[in-house]
Order: C-alpha cells, then structure tokens, then sequence
C-alpha cells in the first residue's frame, strides 16, 4: 500500500492526486447516492447487514416531509429502498455533536411513517436501517469500527423488533486496516478515510469487489470535465478552511480553541448542506454569515 501526502501544501497551490477526498458532501453524494454509485452503496450495506439479502436498490428523494406542517421537513444524504421494500437512510458525519443518536432515531422516524398509511391498522412494514458513518469516535481506544444497535429487552437483549435498526461505522478505529487480523471493513474504513492520500490502489482492492468499487468512485480520472473543475474548487474551500486554522495556531490560540473552530465549520457545512437559513446557521454556529455562505 502507497500513500502520499495530502494534497493541500504549503505554497497554495490545490495538488490534485489520482483519488478524491470523497468525505466532502458534494463526492460523498456521487459515490453513495448516485446512478453510478448504486452498486457501492448496495455492497457496502450487504457487508454491515450480512443476514438480509440486500436486493437491487431505488434512490429515494432525500427530503422527508414531516407531518407536522407546523416544523421543518429534513434531509439526509443518501436514502434508497430495495426490491423487498426495505429501507435505508445513509448519513456522513465528521464532527461530533450533542444527541447524534437522537437525531439518528429522529429521521429514521421519519422512513417509518412514510411506510404506514394514516388510518390504516397493518403496521407490518419493512425494517428500515439508519447507517451513520462518523468521522469520529464515540468509542475511544477501541479498535471496533462497526457498532449495531435494535430495540431489545433490557433484562436479557430479548428483540423487540427487526422493523428499525441502527448501524454505525467509527472511521478513526480502523487501526488494524490492512494487516493480517483486519476486516474489510477496517480497510474501507481506512481507505475513505485518507482516500485523497494513496497513489495507487491497496492490493486488496483487487480482491475485494467493496474497495474495488470504492476505489473507482474516487478515482479521479472517472470524473467529467465538470466534476473535476468542481472538485478543484471543494478543495480550495477545504485548503482555506485549514489555513484559517493554522493561521490561528500560529498567532498563538490554544489548540482546543482551533479544534473547536474546525467542528464549528464542519458543523456549519453540514447544515447547510441541509439546506437551514444561512443566518440560523450563523447564530447556532457563532460563525459570521460570510463565512458560512462561503463554506
């Protein structure tokens, strides 16, 4: 296995290398929730879901109407339903934050209702599973990267229910990728973790069809003239995002208080992503609406 690098550098200048970082929205998106990346995303959740048979999917719409006209519909990263009608709601995080669980539990509420008809008394609907892939730890000093939780008795685990399941991937607990007692998971942990810095492919890549796949998501020679030029400007972002950071660093701010600015980006990134007002962003985030409107 060969990495590089990353491709920011100091003299400024966007490096581009043969990988994309496919961790930024817009390319998380085109690997997972895309035409081209269905065959990804259907191959990864057979792999975190091995006991159900994963048929062919259909994208959803990533909006979901919340029933009470009185709040604010939401949205998630990918969504997508098989041909047994089971049901799949894909979400990316790179910073932590308060009630991620709750949140988690909060939308894929919202695939639920959607599947039982106001007045109707059949509740017999296909399970639905919430992946959250994070960017972060909420394990610390463990080397599991795949957690899986579902509604069970509390005295002895007895299931409740199949209909609604949770499953997280920790991307910085892949410490074993790539080594002897790694799983494949660990590798594609790893892999779409520091994607932008490898130089060719790992040679499991060329076993496994999961990282072979992830692999050519990423590959920038795949993408059009278009996306390139796009990519090009996400990394210019990203590139001032990080000097803004250093530059903090330098004139002397403590550590914790540039982590705290960096969360506070991505945080703010993630929102509007979803589309929230820019100046709500702006005041839950403590960041100017200039800043935000140039994330």
């Amino acid at each position: 296995m060969t990495t590089r690098n990353p491709n920011i550098d100091e003299s400024n200048e966007i490096r581009i290398g043969r990988f994309a970082d496919i961790l930024m929205d817009r390319w998380f998106k085109r690997s997972f929730g895309s035409e081209a990346g269905k065959r990804l995303l259907q191959l990864l959740l057979q792999e975190l879901i091995p006991e159900r048979e994963i048929s062919e999917l259909t994208l959803s719409p990533q909006e979901y109407v919340n029933p009470d006209d009185t709040d604010k519909d939401i949205r998630v990263d990918v969504a997508a339903t098989d041909t047994s009608g089971q049901r799949f709601i894909v979400e990316l995080q790179l910073a932590r934050q308060e009630a991620f669980y709750e949140r988690a539990i909060f939308n894929s509420s919202f695939a639920v209702q959607q599947q039982v008809r106001r007045g109707s008394l059949s509740y017999d609907f296909p399970p639905v599973y919430f992946i959250g892939i994070m960017d972060f730890s909420i394990h610390k000093d463990s080397a599991e990267v795949l957690y899986r939780y579902a509604l069970r008795r509390k005295e002895d685990g007895e299931l409740m229910s199949d209909r609604l399941q949770y499953i997280f991937l920790e991307l910085p607990n892949c410490a074993r990728a790539f080594t002897e007692e790694a799983s494949e998971l660990d590798d594609f942990c790893f892999s779409i973790r520091n994607m932008e810095t490898f130089e060719e492919r790992p040679a499991s890549a060329q076993k496994s069809e999961l990282l072979s796949c992830l692999f050519d998501s990423a590959e920038i020679a795949n993408f059009t003239a278009e996306e390139r030029t796009k990519y090009i400007n996400d990394m210019t972002t990203k590139r001032d995002i990080i000097n803004q950071i250093a530059y903090a660093k330098k004139e002397g701010l403590a550590e914790g208080e540039a982590k705290v600015a960096a969360e506070k980006m991505a945080i703010a990134r993630n929102l509007k992503n979803r589309r929230m007002d820019i100046a709500e962003i702006a005041e839950i985030t403590s960041l100017s609406i200039e800043t935000v409107e140039s994330l």
